[in-house]
């Protein structure tokens, strides 16, 4: 079993990439948003609508999240599933829509890739 700095190293590196992700720069980019997703990634929106990768690189690249309004996020935190699993939680604000979020991150080859979130709207 991993130690406790590979667990923290791999919820770290796991926080990382989600942040990249919400970066609104990253966001504008569908090949940056390609090289964090899972080749089987998985998107239950806070819509309820179901997207894939190749659905969600539209709704990423459309300029959804300026700069000028950010994700705020907040209480972020990670546990390690399994070796090479991270699943993260956080609450997110994006101009009054406020969501809490899943999301599960699998170790690949290529680094670490989206596979699954799901988002969920509160008041």
């Amino acid at each position: 079993m991993a130690d406790e700095s590979d667990r923290d190293r791999a919820v770290q590196e796991a926080i990382e990439a989600e942040r990249r992700l919400l970066d609104p720069d990253v966001r504008a980019s569908p090949s940056l948003v390609s090289e964090l997703l899972d080749p089987d990634f998985l998107e239950i929106g806070a819509s309820g609508r179901r997207w894939d990768a190749t659905s969600i690189l539209t709704v990423t690249s459309d300029g959804s999240v300026a700069p000028e309004a950010p994700v705020e996020v907040t209480e972020m935190s990670g546990a390690v599933l399994a070796p090479g699993i991270v699943h993260l939680t956080y609450f997110t604000d994006h101009s009054g829509r406020r969501a809490w979020r899943s999301s599960v991150w699998r170790l690949t080859d290529e680094g670490w890739r989206l596979y699954f979130h799901q988002g969920t709207l509160t008041s």
